[in-house]
């Protein structure tokens, strides 16, 4: 399941750090410059914006880039529990959008694109297509949208991709749009608790994947 190793994410990463740093050079105040940014996207309303969390990240943009700001963007307009509802919502509808596309509508195109990521259609028993969506979700390195792509692919039974998904991702979404509020506006105290929420479900994704690594080298 491995993907073929590709200097891309590298570029992606020095590209940022020398685009802040020379962002910095110039005497660009970054905190204003964040600041404008969100008001500008704030401007275009909660309904634009989940219905961009949601389609958007069916191509490769990180579905991350969405989670973070969304409720510094609508906190205070819509409250905290509704930005959370609405975030993992828009989550839960780009899966099975994406599913939709890998399993029905796009298929053909699909297989050859991820032909061409380096990566492999799995196949897979009715009686293993739990382990194989946990595996999935734990395994680190393959995007989002691409996990999401691969079980469509795959053919595993929507409810069970759904289901499991939901279950694997919801609580690490909710961390990531605190912790996200919580950086923006200096929220000590709630960036700890996101942050203790982030580390217990990366502790339970390393667990899980310890045991699944076991489990296959096991005879």
């Amino acid at each position: 399941m491995e993907p073929k190793r590709s200097p891309l994410k590298l570029i992606a990463v020095v590209a940022l750090v020398l685009g802040a740093g020379a962002l910095l050079a110039l005497g660009v105040d970054l905190r204003s410059l964040v600041e404008r940014g969100l008001a500008l996207i704030r401007g275009a309303g909660p309904v634009v914006y989940f219905l961009c969390m949601a389609i958007v990240p069916a191509a490769p943009v990180p579905f991350l880039l969405f989670l973070l700001p969304v409720v510094s963007l609508f906190g205070e307009q819509l409250g905290t529990p509704l930005v959370v509802v609405l975030g993992l919502l828009a989550a839960t509808t780009n899966m099975a959008l994406t599913y939709s596309l890998a399993r029905w509508l796009l298929r053909p195109l699909l297989a050859r694109i991820i032909a061409w990521l380096g990566y492999k259609i799995p196949t897979v028993d009715a009686a293993d297509e739990t382990d194989l969506i946990v595996i999935m979700r734990v395994t680190p390195g393959i995007p989002f949208c691409v996990q999401n792509y691969l079980l469509g692919m795959a053919q595993v039974a929507f409810g069970r991709f759904l289901l499991v998904s939901c279950a694997a991702s919801w609580l690490q979404s909710v961390g990531f749009m605190l912790f996200g509020d919580a950086l923006l506006h200096g929220k000590g105290k709630l960036a700890l608790y996101s942050f203790s929420l982030l580390l217990v479900v990366a502790a339970g994704t390393h667990f899980v994947r310890r045991h699944y690594t076991r489990a296959r080298k096991e005879p």
